[in-house]
């Protein structure tokens, strides 16, 4: 397990992080998710011991980085966002010399070799130099030092960096074969990233934490806000869409009509947020009661509804709203 409490570090007048806290067990992958400089390889650089904190505590499986920083770096594979690569070295003298590093001898620095090459898909540049390599073999040869010695912790910075879309499947399949029996951190500005491989994320933001989770769950705490998705059609004269959005902005309860567009022939495409809000008697309003607004609504004003859906926030507006507008979840 991987705490961190409370966690500062600043760069001279910088502050890079400002009290961040989370953890992650066993089994579980935590995607460190934000923008440039939102202090993602900062707090690695704790997590892995290559930094102390300024303040407040990093464990790995209860030791302390600053206490233990060599049993933890026996415990941890670690991936950093330029990979630790030596250009005129071969891949196999690079992981030979990592084995030896890491103290593996026998038949158990043959096996981890093998495993490491054929895991990152390696064994046809075994031979070449790696300044001659692509930048994608470049990171597998990188993810393969950091699995060498079957670590029971992996902290990846940008692992699918300089990847093509068949290599980041395959490495984003190897991490969640390995996350199924290790603690894996790994950072990422690619939503899509969190969204494929991740079972928990962390959003930072100007070195802070905006919202930590499941992403799921994120969303239902985002601003309480709840959405549906219509296609209305109109009884009637249809009137314009600027017009169906200013009638709906009436409905008791209603954020914002987020989307109103005629699709042709009286029908229209709506997205309406509410805010789940507590009534008087402190109750919150559910998804069910707004639908049932719609719905009198609709039948009041001359209009069929065709569909109606909810619709969670994706991850992509969650970072957004908290990265862009300052939101907390």
């Amino acid at each position: 397990m991987i705490q961190a409490i409370e966690l500062r570090k600043s760069y001279g007048s910088t502050e890079a992080v400002r009290g961040v806290s989370f953890e992650v067990g066993k089994g579980e992958i935590l995607g460190l998710l934000g923008p440039n400089g939102a202090g993602k390889t900062s707090i690695m650089k704790v997590l892995t011991g290559y930094h102390y904190p300024d303040e407040g505590r990093a464990l790995v499986n209860g030791l302390d980085v600053t206490e233990s920083p060599l049993e933890i770096k026996r415990l941890l594979g670690y991936l950093p966002e330029s990979a630790p690569l030596y250009p005129d070295l071969t891949p196999a003298e690079y992981l030979g010399f990592a084995a030896d590093a890491r103290g593996l001898e026998g038949p158990a620095r043959k096996a981890a070799l093998e495993r490491a090459v054929e895991a990152c898909g390696l064994a046809s540049v075994w031979s070449r130099p790696v300044d001659a390599l692509s930048k994608g073999f470049r990171q597998r040869l990188g993810l393969a030092q950091a699995i060498l010695h079957d670590p029971e912790v992996l902290i990846l910075d940008e692992p699918t960096t300089g990847l093509d879309p068949n290599q980041i499947l395959e490495i984003r399949g190897l991490i969640r074969e390995l996350g199924k029996e290790k603690t894996v951190i790994l950072s990422t500005h690619i939503l899509q990233e969190v969204e494929a491989v991740c079972t928990k994320v962390v959003i930072l933001n100007e070195g802070r934490v905006a919202a930590q989770g499941s992403p799921a769950s994120i969303g239902e705490a985002l601003k309480g806000e709840e959405r549906l998705s219509l296609r209305l059609r109109a009884r009637a004269a249809a009137p314009k869409a600027e017009a169906l959005a200013e009638r709906l902005s009436g409905l008791p309860g209603l954020r914002s009509v987020l989307n109103c567009v005629a699709e042709g022939e009286g029908t229209y495409a709506v997205e309406l947020s509410w805010a789940k809000a507590a009534d008087e008697s402190g109750a919150e309003n559910d998804i069910a009661e707004n639908g049932e607004r719609v719905f009198d609504w609709a039948v009041a004003s001359g209009f069929s509804i065709l569909e109606m859906t909810r619709r969670r926030l994706s991850l992509e507006e969650i970072f957004v709203k908290l990265t862009q507008e300052g939101g907390r979840a």
